[in-house]
């Protein structure tokens, strides 16, 4: 025994001192790597800016386009992160584009979207429509890739020319997918579901209380997919030169599911204009050569470009000294309590900013950006309430809905003075998710038996427990009181009575071009119509815009900066990813603890490839 203790021991004095060896050896990594990051910023100029006269714009975002870039609350975890989460402003690559197109010192723009992610379908329309205008101005836009989706090709097909290489990929799936229903499964697992979700079209739980789709929510899907889908097939056919059923008949035939080549598509491609060829990596450099001239510069042989973040760097951002500001504070996410994260819209930041904005005494107007499926009815209620403190101020709100503005987004939204919305937004959805597990049948497979001394009827009970009609009942009434309160306040906001928006809602989504046919929004526009809406009705003669967001500490400023500048990428531990997908699965099982009443729509996400 005495033996087993000295080697337990000795074990636990070797781990303590490997323990401290690593955590000395990692935290000496990092600030060497920061060293020399910072010994090099002061040693030299940094990247060489070019000039873009004369050079090809390469137009390639790598990571996600949103509406306003985040930051974790953990600054240094977040570059830690994978970079598949870098982040590209919406208004700064659009800005970007419209910069292209009145540049005559560029020859032409080569774009590769097949890298780029997208917050939702109405953001990835509303880039096409800016590459169209690019090539509509006279521009030349020249497209090559190894592999073309749905939304990279939407890119692509507003080029002058589209290139594939011989043994590339394209495919285009278009939009939807196949939802899993469990309600078997948790049968066979002895779980039993309790749904008390409000309305006949919120579907948001039915994947855990049915065994396929709902008509509902299938009427209500056909009517968002088949106008978005359609919004798409036509700047694909536009752009070149085919009609819509042509692009509905390779999406139909030609499929391309495992990312490599599929020989057959690209012939097809190539015999319908849906692709102008094929050229090889080296092929395609020689032809970009001869048309645009050999980079004496660069240290291999290849034509003259320059990046678009080197581009970027040159435009130069509108100055106003003017004192009045309009405020615009996105809400990009799931409407959770808590900070803003990616994905997140947590209530605690956005009610910060709107604050901020609100005791700002230059601020005149604040445009909310919704682009947000829903989420927690209190993270809702917080910013709401803290807009109704705007107003009372006499600021006048208006809402710019973006890709979704639905459920918790459309609650949100009810202190606006005027709702825009774009023509593909997703909105409506005006419901209430509620579905609680209870698991009595699986603990009395086990043989597990709960007995004790409350001093409440039920005081004791947890979802591991049956639920009695007399709980049953106050779960419905929790259910039917939140409905109650979420129409009343659309109702309020539209001047439309209670019959009526209960009427259109139900939990049933609408596109926005139906939403503004039953009175939902006011009038059909993207977020530069909302600000110049807000100005006019603020009667601004001059104003500068005020993009609230998370603000970095200088340090955090430096660092980003310095990565940035020398094009230095952190990966992520695979152990840490790792953890992180334990750390959601225990989410998911504590979540079976704390059940919560849910304004959000998970009809409204949009599978694009």
């Amino acid at each position: 025994m005495n033996a087993l203790k000295s080697i337990f021991a000795w074990l636990g004095r070797f781990l303590d001192k490997a323990r401290t060896i690593m955590l000395n050896l990692g935290t000496a990594f990092v600030l060497i790597f920061f060293t020399i990051l910072i010994i090099g910023a002061f040693t030299s100029s940094g990247p060489e800016i070019k000039d873009p006269s004369g050079r090809v714009l390469f137009i390639a975002p790598s990571g996600t386009v949103v509406d306003q870039e985040v930051f974790s609350s953990d600054f240094l975890a977040s570059l830690m992160a994978d970079g598949s989460t870098d982040q590209i402003q919406t208004r700064d690559l659009i800005e970007l584009i419209r910069t292209a197109a009145a540049d005559d010192s560029i020859p032409a723009v080569f774009i590769d979207f097949s890298s780029t992610g997208f917050a939702g379908p109405t953001t990835a329309i509303n880039i096409a429509k800016e590459l169209k205008a690019l090539r509509d101005s006279g521009k030349r836009v020249i497209a090559m890739n190894d592999r073309l989706t749905t939304t990279s090709y939407l890119m692509a097909s507003q080029a002058s020319e589209i290139w594939v290489h011989p043994v590339g990929s394209i495919s285009v799936q278009g939009l939807g997918g196949m939802r899993p229903y469990q309600k078997e499964l948790y049968e066979n697992l002895k779980i039993n579901f309790h749904n008390y979700s409000q309305g006949d079209f919120k579907s948001a739980v039915e994947g855990n209380t049915r065994t396929d789709m709902s008509d509902n929510d299938r009427l209500q899907r056909e009517a968002l997919l088949n106008p978005i889908w359609g919004e798409m097939k036509l700047l694909m056919a536009e752009g070149r030169g085919i009609e819509s059923d042509d692009i509905q008949s390779f999406a139909d035939n030609y499929v391309g599911f495992f990312g490599e080549a599929a020989m057959g598509n690209i012939k097809y491609a190539q015999a319908n204009n849906i692709i102008d060829g094929t050229k090889s990596f080296p092929e395609f450099r020689q032809y970009m050569i001869e048309e645009f001239g050999l980079d004496e510069e660069a240290e291999t042989e290849t034509y003259k470009t320059i990046s678009y973040n080197d581009y970027a760097k040159q435009i130069k951002e509108d100055e106003s000294d003017s004192d009045n500001e309009i405020a615009v504070i996105t809400v990009e996410g799931a409407i959770m309590e808590g900070e803003i994260s990616q994905g997140v819209a947590g209530a605690n930041g956005v009610v910060k900013q709107i604050r901020s904005a609100h005791e700002d005494e230059n601020t005149k107007a604040i445009v909310f950006r919704v682009n947000s499926p829903g989420g927690s009815i209190i993270a809702s209620e917080m910013m709401r309430d803290e807009l109704f403190a705007a107003k009372n101020k006499g600021i006048n709100v208006i809402v710019s809905m973006g890709d979704y503005a639905a459920s918790g987004g459309v609650y949100i939204s009810t202190p606006a003075d005027y709702i825009f919305a774009e023509p593909t937004t997703i909105t409506g959805s005006i419901g209430v998710a509620i579905a609680l597990p209870t698991l009595e049948n699986a603990m009395d497979y086990i043989g597990v038996n709960f007995d004790g001394v409350v001093t409440s009827k039920h005081g004791g009970w947890d979802p591991t427990q049956a639920i009695d009609d007399d709980l049953d009942k106050i779960f419905a009434a929790w259910g039917a009181g939140a409905y109650d309160r979420f129409v009343n306040f659309v109702a309020e906001s539209r001047s439309q009575s209670f019959e009526d928006i209960n009427k259109i809602a139900g939990g049933r989504v609408w596109i926005a071009t139906s939403a503004k046919e039953i009175g939902l929004i006011d009038e059909i526009g993207g977020i530069d119509d909302a600000i110049a809406y807000a100005a006019n009705m603020a009667e601004l003669e001059d104003y500068q815009l005020e993009y609230y967001g998370q603000k970095l500490s200088p340090e955090e400023l430096i660092i980003k900066e310095l990565l940035e500048n020398f094009d230095v990428s952190i990966g992520e531990p695979k152990v840490l990813t790792a953890l992180n997908g334990l750390a959601n699965i225990y989410e998911t099982l504590t979540g079976i603890q704390q059940p919560k009443a849910l304004l959000t729509c998970e009809d409204c996400l949009i599978d694009i490839n």
